[in-house]
């Protein structure tokens, strides 16, 4: 995934995340739960270090406010 700018790898990275990690069906919307998702969000964002602060609180803000709608579950969709 080289080819990727950091954003779009983070996100691909968050996405395999997400189907690892939800107990949801292979191919369904792969919900977890906020907190898991921030927490390793902001990890490999930190990791990463080329996604400014900023950029990082403003995404998360937006995945929560979609989380909100959805009983704190993140859906892959939501990004």
């Amino acid at each position: 995934l080289s080819w990727l700018n950091p954003l779009q790898s983070l996100l691909s990275s968050m996405k395999h995340a997400c189907e690892i990690l939800t107990s949801e069906p292979e191919g369904g919307a792969a919900p977890i739960p906020f907190e898991t998702f921030s927490f390793l969000y902001l990890y490999l964002a930190s990791i990463d270090g080329e996604i400014p602060e900023d950029e990082t609180e403003a995404f998360l803000h937006k995945i929560k406010e979609e989380a909100d709608k959805e009983s704190g579950m993140v859906l892959i969709r939501h990004f």
